[in-house]
């Protein structure tokens, strides 16, 4: 494999693109793709929205956050945030060009607010890959009646999820912020690639540090997750890179397993070979080396060199 393939995904992921890597191995060929992160736009900077930026952020999404008070459109309030917008909302939405793959969650302080976004949201044309908006179910229907008496269609404002979250008996702000992101990660996996789709790994984030060390100069190596059987600690698509001098960058787990690993990928490094690698973390010896995960990971080592392009797509 050739670091220009790499190259040409890094420049593509960051422009905020998406890209693929296809990899042939000796058991079949294994697409990974490369998404940006989801964004998510929490409307209203509430005690809900800080814990749900919280929780979000740690899992990968990109949230901006907006309120039309300067408190609480705070970055000091939210520091997972990409990005805080004091704007009124209708504002925000048109300026913040809500695109057909964006999470949107209206969290505002009260309901005359809640009906400007929606009103703001359904007018702009294509809705986003999600919205859900809090309330209680005798206030969501009343708002519902009337935005259909006003003329937006029953079939979009069913879209919505309201009251929004997934139905857990949730109580304090933190549990209220779970069951949504519980919803938003249920989304997010829709029509996805899943553990047992064969060919497509699970695995889409950027990881730009292993696709940097990837497509830079001198000769390095990958590691890629194939398949994944049982609890493992990264499922497939996790990535790995290691160049001559030993340096690392991304992961395939961590631990003595990611450790055995590697000493093999080292070995590889400039060699032009490629070859599967199992890792049984079941057995005895893997018990006694503290892998307490318990499955087995299929990993693709493969030596990545410079020159001109011979095969391989992204």
């Amino acid at each position: 494999m050739r670091k220009r393939v790499f190259q040409e995904i890094l420049t593509k992921v960051r422009a905020g693109g998406a890209a693929e890597l296809a990899v042939e191995t000796d058991r079949g060929t294994f697409f990974r793709a490369f998404r940006p992160k989801e964004r998510l736009i929490l409307l209203g900077g509430g005690h809900i929205s800080q814990a749900l930026c919280h929780f979000a952020g740690e899992l990968g999404f990109a949230v901006t956050v907006v309120d039309d008070r300067p408190e609480f459109a705070d970055k000091a309030r939210f520091p997972l945030a990409e990005e805080t917008v004091c704007a009124p909302f209708p504002l925000a939405i048109r300026r913040l060009a809500i695109r057909p793959y964006d999470f949107v969650a209206v969290v505002t302080r009260g309901h005359k607010s809640d009906g400007d976004c929606l009103r703001q949201l359904l007018a702009d044309g294509d809705l986003p890959r999600y919205l859900g908006m809090i309330g209680s179910r005798r206030r969501v229907a009343g708002l519902m009646r009337l935005l259909e008496q006003e003329g937006f269609s029953p079939e979009d404002l069913s879209r919505v999820e309201a009251p929004i979250g997934l139905p857990i008996g949730a109580l304090t702000v933190d549990e209220i912020a779970i069951s949504i992101l519980a919803q938003l990660i249920e989304y997010r996996r829709k029509g996805g690639p899943r553990q047992g789709d064969g060919d497509r790994l699970i695995e889409e984030s950027t990881s730009l540090p292993a696709l940097e060390l990837l497509a830079g100069e001198g000769r390095k190596c990958l590691l890629l997750v194939c398949g994944t059987k049982g609890s493992t600690p990264v499922k497939s698509g996790a990535m790995m890179a290691v160049d001559e001098e030993g340096r690392t960058a991304g992961t395939i787990g961590g631990g003595c397993a990611e450790h055995a690993v590697l000493d093999d990928a080292l070995l590889m490094v400039g060699t032009g070979e490629s070859r599967m690698v199992d890792i049984d973390m079941t057995n005895d010896v893997a018990a006694g080396e503290g892998m307490v995960c318990g499955g087995t990971m299929r990993v693709w080592l493969t030596d990545v060199a410079g020159g001109p392009e011979q095969g391989g797509e992204a």
